[in-house]
């Protein structure tokens, strides 16, 4: 018996990591391919059966998977982030999500012959969306900013606050009607254990008492710690308090939680993975059709409420109608809903709660419909409404040194969205003086992976002056961008193409500008006053005259055409300039020291900004 356990669980954990792997590949919400493999191993096969297989320990793994899911998700609750991203979010994580539940839960409650309790419950459990079904479908749908914006950061905050209130509703429910004493006791004591582990750890971190070896492997003990104490001392209190240990670590000054999350986020993959597969396995797809009209009517009940909260959250902000319509719509549910529902589901069907049964079936089918139906239909509806965005015209620059800097201002001066990352803090400061918005930080990091806004931007150029990171930034936004809208600016490094010395073909983005430009010869012709000049060609005033005004002063670095679509001179495509484009290069300091001093020339070589 123990051999086949080990066996099961090394296949749930290959199987895992290759529903992620295809999720990925297909920029699907990874939880789809989860569910239908789980369903295909459990009922449908019979191949996987975790009842049979786990007996007694399935609701203790399942109970700590969920927790450290949890944790994970409150230590993404901070409460700057709701200053800092508009009032619309602020309203959509707060009382936009108290109104949510309340209007959900009425109208269960009124379509499904529930109790008010597990009408609280299961609304408490559809609130949330999640940023692991919602970002891969903003991917897809390439939305305008201002929209992708506000469902991200919506699906980021509101999931803590989601599953925070659906354990309170489970608490309330398992502690008894009857006994609000029960039910504050243990209240109480996840709420003082929670922040007592988060005091602790913080305090050991602070003073570095953690090795930074140890620092990932203490935190998760520390959790686990946390989550069997407080259910030791109050029954089914351990949720609320690792969720209440995240989101007080995540707001604690002086705390730097990123490694952990990244650890945490790492884990959670393998985690959700098994858990889901586990699940699925035990989710009979009979189940699910058998709610017939009532899971209609919920559906329409989840589905109506959205719009209803969204106007009013919305309400006396800059959002046009159309904005708010794709927002109402765009509300998938994932992970949290699923894996919380399947554990409550467990629990209160041991404690004797008929309608636990129906609670799964429900959720499941709310999940598995949004996914769906919104995966496929949200890029459609968005180009409908007008606010898809045919073509980013935002540029992810990699590096904040003088040639970044300087190739950034001069985009951003032709209408184009410039963000830098470095994680050289003056150099970015420096950006910031100069009007362009920057990340701190590696934008191959897990990290950047949740905080590197990437709305409306389509185009990568990688301009540090380290080549590693080029090539892994390349390597890392080719499949988010496409290969030919990634580029990297050679460095003096790579200047020596030999065979030691080269990078794979399979992995070399297109190199910047042509052959023998460089960043440290870009570099030093910035700093001898060398500047960047925007010219429009005529038919009076072609190409042909361009190069004959400058000759060989002057290093062309892009080309607009009519439409304002931006062509990068590279070392394998030279854009064939017409009449009406705009041509930006770099001139030396020479040529723009010759120009001032003959005003007819520069007025015929240099017409930028005369549009």
């Amino acid at each position: 018996m123990h051999d086949i356990l080990l066996y099961v669980i090394s296949a749930i954990i290959v199987l895992g990591v290759f529903a992620q792997w295809l999720s990925w590949r297909l920029k699907l919400p990874a939880i789809l391919a989860l569910l239908v493999i789980g369903i295909v191993a459990g009922p449908m096969t019979g191949l996987l059966r975790p009842d049979e297989m786990f007996g007694d320990l399935l609701f203790p793994m399942v109970s700590l998977g969920v927790a450290l899911v949890l944790f994970e998700g409150g230590l993404t609750l901070r409460f700057s982030d709701l200053r800092g991203h508009g009032a619309a979010v602020s309203n959509l994580v707060s009382w936009g999500a108290l109104l949510n539940w309340a209007l959900i839960a009425t109208g269960v409650w009124i379509v499904v012959d529930f109790s008010i309790e597990m009408a609280l419950l299961f609304a408490a459990l559809v609130i949330v969306t999640g940023p692991t079904v919602i970002n891969p479908l903003l991917r897809t749908m390439r939305a305008k900013p201002e929209v992708s914006h506000l469902l991200r950061w919506e699906g980021i905050l509101v999931d803590p606050v989601g599953a925070l209130l659906a354990v309170l509703v489970f608490q309330f429910i398992v502690a008894g009607t009857e006994s609000y004493v029960l039910f504050l006791q243990s209240i109480a004591v996840g709420t003082v254990a929670g922040a007592v582990a988060a005091l602790t750890l913080g305090f050991l971190i602070r003073r570095h008492w953690i090795p930074e070896y140890l620092l990932n492997i203490v935190a998760l003990a520390w959790v686990v710690l946390a989550f069997a104490i407080s259910n030791y001392l109050a029954h089914e209190s351990g949720l609320l308090a690792v969720t209440i240990m995240g989101v007080w670590l995540a707001n604690t000054r002086g705390v730097d939680m990123s490694e952990v999350l990244s650890f945490k986020e790492s884990l959670s993959i393998l985690i959700i993975s098994m858990l889901f597969i586990v699940l699925g396995a035990r989710i009979n797809p009979e189940d699910i059709l058998a709610t017939g009209w009532a899971g209609v009517g919920v559906l329409l009940v989840v589905l109506l409420a959205r719009p209803v909260v969204v106007w009013a959250c919305t309400l006396g902000g800059d959002y046009s109608w159309r904005e708010r319509a794709l927002v109402a719509w765009v509300a998938p549910r994932g992970i949290v809903a699923a894996a919380v529902s399947s554990l409550f589901a467990l629990r209160l069907e041991d404690a004797g709660y008929a309608e636990a049964g129906v609670l799964v079936p429900y959720t499941f089918l709310i999940i598995i419909v949004t996914v769906v139906v919104q995966s496929v239909t949200a890029r459609w509806v968005a180009r409908v409404l007008g606010l898809v965005e045919e073509e980013p015209r935002g540029i992810l620059i990699v590096g904040a040194n003088p040639v970044a800097r300087t190739i950034g201002k001069a985009l951003l001066q032709q209408g184009f969205r410039v963000k830098l990352t470095d994680t050289t803090w003056s150099e970015l400061q420096q950006a910031r003086m100069d009007g362009l918005d920057t990340y701190y930080g590696e934008p191959v990091s897990a990290h950047a992976d949740r905080n590197l806004e990437l709305e409306g931007i389509g185009r990568l150029f990688a301009m540090s002056r380290r080549p590693a990171l080029n090539t892994l930034s390349t390597i890392k936004f080719r499949t988010e961008f496409g290969r030919n809208r990634v580029f990297t600016l050679r460095t003096s490094q790579e200047k020596d193409d030999s065979q030691k010395r080269r990078v794979a073909e399979n992995y070399r983005a297109p190199r910047l500008f042509g052959e023998g430009i460089t960043q440290q010869k870009l570099a030093s012709l910035i700093a001898k006053g060398a500047e960047i000049k925007a010219t429009l060609l005529t038919e009076n005033f072609d190409l042909a005259d361009y190069q004959k005004a400058r000759g060989s002063s002057h290093i062309p670095l892009f080309a607009l055409d009519k439409e304002g679509h931006l062509r990068a001179f590279t070392d394998d495509y030279q854009p064939e300039i017409k009449s009406g484009w705009t041509l930006l290069s770099l001139v030396s300091p020479q040529q723009l020291a010759a120009e001032k001093g003959a005003p007819e020339d520069a007025e015929a070589a240099d017409n930028s900004n005369r549009e």
